[in-house]
């Protein structure tokens, strides 16, 4: 003699692996923790201020803004990091900014970081 297959012995329904799963927007509020790909860009652009501030004559800085050698499989276009720096500037709303002289200043380029870190994307 068994049980019912979707009834428990006090006639609750029985809960599947689903129901415990937790959506993104549920997450987001039981944690609060800030969306990754707005940490990854702002650390990142940390970063390029940090190696934009270190001059030319830095191997660091010319692996930055320099233009990478070779090939590219076929379809893919030539990525350089500063491209990237750039695609996320659009993103905040500064298009064509002097990026490398605006992280001369410490604070300025602190507060854009940190703009980057609280932006909103709809």
């Amino acid at each position: 003699m068994g049980k019912p297959e979707g009834k428990r012995p006090l006639g609750r329904p029985r809960r599947r692996w689903v129901d415990n799963i937790l959506q993104n927007a549920e997450l987001n509020n039981l944690y609060s923790s800030p969306n990754i790909v707005r940490v990854i860009t702002s650390r990142r652009m940390r970063w390029a201020g940090h190696v934009a501030r270190m001059g030319e004559e830095r191997v660091v800085f010319r692996v930055l803004l320099g233009k990478p050698e070779g090939r590219r499989p076929l379809g893919r276009r030539t990525r350089r990091f500063v491209d990237n720096i750039r695609t996320d500037f659009q993103e905040v709303g500064c298009r064509y900014m002097d990026w490398i002289g605006l992280a001369q200043d410490r604070e300025r380029w602190r507060t854009l970081v940190s703009a980057v870190m609280n932006f909103r994307v709809p």
